[in-house]
């Protein structure tokens, strides 16, 4: 039985701000919570919702007889009403308007969402990312549609023991309690989302809802009495549980998700999503699901034609260039499961489904069923999440794509970006209001930050080192106390860390390509630098590892024990459960922000931009979306010892050359002060980052970005392919038909030039002709281009430039001549060649179905 506290019509506004999350990033809500009780708003862990169930019944008299607080709430109530209703952004571009239609909805499929420490449903950057999409797609007015799932135990929270070993417990979350509703029918009973499972048993799910702004987010729930014991728990922990468990966690993310916005649509009279973005392989199965629906459906599609429709409408984002970082299913278990014929997907045969996730390309595993694979398999548009992270991808999905040069994988990149409402610190936006004006929009803090006076930005981050070190010490102090000392032992931390010391942090997930003990390889320089006694400085690290990760997990307790060391105990600390809560004390609090990745397996690596947000400078290894923004003023690029094979070797190289770094330059910088005691340059290269590198960070650039590069044209296409009872997809489905029938017959038999004199000159023009069998295909069906660049000394071309041939003649038996020309407008030693590639109006790239053919 839950019973919840009853408002009077003065203070009911209350409730309404308490469970829309806009609060957790809009500080003059957060501040209207807080002045309830400031003592029960730390206690806690400043949630709304638990505020509001603390009420006693003499609190809610004292507050509604308060005729400025019930003032205030009506305030703020208006404000939220102004936020979710004024046009935005979205809708001032045209909403994506296509032929009289505007794109209406979007959903967005993501195995964890980091919204707010209250709502602990997220683990690490993939999470935290997905929850800044959301805000800032609100913050838009972007129609997303949030999708997940309810980790009722959340991922796990992290203590140390005696011997600095990760320990994991996993509290119990109570949906009642927070800033959740459960999603019901009409008669109020709560929607059953329902999956079968083999020998005529099923998966139930309730679905709760969240409300992040104008997005609403909707996380499925199998703690339901109609589930057997172990089906109850398979939303019980993130990323817990054996292959059978994850598989289950993936169907119903994937599945039911698409089932959970259906019964969204329908109650809540919501529009049914166009565009299906998944962010990584996790919801894959969700395209499954409505190529089911369009085969059974009044559609009545092939499951060909209903792959090219699903196709058309769905973006799929890649966030790990690890392999090892992708959910891959033994080939047999799927098989088994889908081939149950109590389970079995209607209209989608097995085999069907297996061919989605095969690896039947070079260097695969036919043994494994990858769920990436299937993601760009039913993704029309892919892209990883900084430029040098699609160019990994591009170079690690390319057997999916054979015959094309790696540049023409159809794997684009919009790099990240971060929430500033949430990860900026409210001083800073205080001060830049103090002295650029009240009303001065978040984009313009950063690209006015210079017009602050100086001497007010350094007291200001010094009191934001004050205030992480405060917090620090607390964390530290606990975390001491679970280790096993006793209070009597622990005064030594109320004089951990130093507000006038250069402070450099580093919190990252304790994989072993983060090389979390990177700093550690040559541990004398390091007490040297911690211990400098004219330029000291001061070290805060935290993260998580995997529970299975034993690897990890060792690397954390050799830095833990590290830190226990008398040399550096107290400047150099490890603070356990990272989380949003720490880190947002943690950005703001720090001058240095460390990263040292195995380059180049960073995809992006976001809490640099964070930190930078908050005025510090980023010393990092150039990988993810520091390899695309550094520029030399705005932090320091650690070297790389790119093409050393020894690993032992490349760390030692990587760590002496952030020794010198930190020595030469980065310390010296931080210490040299003028008359006054501000150190100058440094902050010149603050000003110069957040004026640089601020709109560039922003996650509102990245939501812009993906809705004009990706969700508005995956809406043309969807439209269009659907249009006049779906008769783009079934034209595109019998043309890739009849290009794989006749694709093995296609052949450039023959190519000459003419006007190639033996000494070319630039400005020369010269006339290509092809001669091509295209078997049974129309020439108008193909694209026959000539391609050529600078050529080497093994024949392969660099720099191409391609030109379209045009069909002039035929001969009846499948032979046709195409042709074109060029005029020569480089120099040196080139080379060219024709190819013949599919085309199809409503293909979206040239590369989409993997043929090519050259003489």
């Amino acid at each position: 039985m839950h019973v919840r506290t009853v408002l009077p019509a003065s203070l009911s506004p209350l409730h309404d701000l308490a469970v829309n999350l806009r609060w957790s990033w809009h500080p003059p809500t957060r501040d209207l919570f807080a002045g309830i009780d400031p003592e029960l708003w730390a206690v806690t862990g400043q949630d709304p919702v638990a505020i509001l169930s603390s009420l006693r019944g003499e609190d809610i008299e004292r507050l509604a007889s308060d005729a400025g607080f019930v003032r205030r709430v009506a305030e703020a109530a208006a404000d939220l009403e102004r936020y979710l209703t004024k046009p935005r952004w979205y809708h001032e571009q045209g909403a994506g308007r296509w032929e009289g239609r505007t794109l209406e909805s979007i959903a967005y499929f993501s195995p964890e969402f980091g919204i707010t420490a209250v709502l602990p449903q997220y683990s690490g950057g993939l999470g935290i990312l997905a929850g800044d999409h959301l805000k800032a797609a609100s913050d838009q007015g972007i129609p997303i549609v949030g999708v997940g799932l309810f980790y009722k135990s959340g991922y796990f929270a992290q203590r140390f023991n005696a011997d600095g070993w990760q320990q994991e417990s996993y509290p119990v979350l109570d949906p009642d309690d927070l800033p959740l509703s459960l999603l019901r029918e009409e008669d109020g009973s709560p929607v059953v989302i329902r999956l079968d499972m083999p020998r005529g048993s099923h998966l139930d799910a309730h679905v709760w809802r969240a409300q992040v702004g104008r997005v609403p987010l909707l996380l499925l729930d199998s703690d339901v009495e109609s589930n057997d014991p172990a089906r109850r728990e398979v939303t019980n922990r993130l990323y817990g549980g054996g292959g059978d468990q994850r598989l289950e966690q993936e169907m119903l993310l994937g599945i039911g998700g698409v089932r959970a916005l259906r019964a969204y649509a329908r109650i809540c009279q919501a529009p049914t999503p166009t565009v299906y973005h998944t962010n990584e392989g996790h919801a894959g199965f969700q395209g499954v699901e409505r190529i089911s629906e369009l085969v059974t459906g009044e559609a009545g599609l092939t499951v060909d034609e209903a792959i090219r429709a699903v196709r058309a409408g769905t973006v799929f984002t890649t966030h790990t260039p690890v392999p090892a970082g992708i959910d891959r299913f033994d080939v047999q278990a799927i098989a088994t499961h889908f081939g149950d014929p109590t389970c079995a997907i209607p209209g989608v045969p097995v085999e069907r489904l297996l061919e989605l996730g095969a690896e039947d390309y070079e260097g695969g595993d036919r043994s494994r069923f990858n769920m990436a694979v299937m993601g760009m398999r039913l993704g029309q548009r892919v892209n990883g999440v900084s430029e040098l992270h699609g160019a990994v991808s591009r170079d690690m999905f390319k057997g999916l794509w054979p015959g094309f040069d790696v540049e023409e994988v159809p794997i684009g990149s919009v790099t990240n970006g971060v929430h500033a409402g949430t990860w900026v610190d409210s001083r800073l936006y205080d001060l830049a209001k103090n002295h650029l004006g009240s009303d001065i929009a978040a984009r313009s803090v950063f690209t006015r930050i210079h017009e602050v006076p100086i001497e007010a930005f350094w007291a200001t981050k010094r009191e934001l080192r004050q205030q992480l070190i405060r917090d620090a010490r607390s964390r530290l102090r606990k975390s001491m106390v679970a280790r096993g000392s006793s209070e009597a032992e622990l005064g030594w931390i109320d004089s951990v860390l130093d507000p006038d010391t250069l402070t450099i942090g580093f919190a990252r997930r304790g994989a072993t390509y983060k090389r979390l003990t990177l700093m550690m390889r040559d541990p004398e320089r390091l007490k040297k630098l911690v211990n400098d006694p004219e330029r000291p400085v001061q070290i805060i690290i935290a993260g998580k590892s995997h529970p299975a990760d034993d690897t990890g997990k060792a690397l954390i307790q050799e830095m833990v024990r590290f830190t226990d060391d008398p040399d550096v105990r107290g400047k150099i600390i490890y603070l356990p459960n990272y989380d949003i809560a720490m880190a947002q004390q943690l950005y703001p609090g720090c001058d240095v922000w460390l990263n040292n990745p195995l380059r180049p397996f960073e995809a992006c690596g976001t809490s640099g931009m964070k930190a930078a947000l908050n005025g510090a400078l980023n010393l990092s290894i150039l990988d993810g979306w520091w390899d695309e923004w550094y520029d030399g003023q705005n932090g320091w690029a650690i070297p790389t010892a790119d093409g050393v094979e020894d690993p032992d070797r490349r760390d030692d190289l990587e760590a002496a050359a952030l020794y010198e770094l930190l020595e030469k330059t980065v310390v010296p910088t931080y210490y040299e002060r003028d008359e006054h005691g501000i150190p100058r340059r440094w902050l010149d290269m603050v000003s110069h980052t957040l004026s640089t590198l601020g709109p560039k960070v922003l996650a509102d650039r990245m939501v812009r970005d993906y809705t004009e590069r990706y969700y508005w044209p995956a809406a043309h296409a969807a439209w269009a392919v659907a249009a006049e009872d779906h008769a783009g997809a079934r034209d595109l489905a019998g043309y890739v038909a009849q290009v794989h029938r006749n694709w093995p017959r296609v052949r450039v038999d023959h190519v000459d030039a003419e006007g190639l004199s033996d000494a070319p000159q630039i400005g020369d023009e010269i006339s290509v002709h092809a001669y091509v069998a295209l078997g049974e295909l129309d020439p108008a069906t193909v694209r026959v281009q000539m391609a050529y660049g600078r050529a080497n000394a093994n024949d392969t071309l660099t720099d191409v430039e391609l030109v379209q041939l045009t069909p002039t003649q035929s001969d009846g038996e499948g032979r046709h001549r195409f042709e074109g020309r060029v005029r020569l407008q480089r120099t040196g030693s080139l080379g060219w060649t024709v190819r013949v590639l599919p085309m199809h109006p409503h293909m979206s790239a040239d590369a989409e179905l993997g043929l090519v053919t050259l003489p």
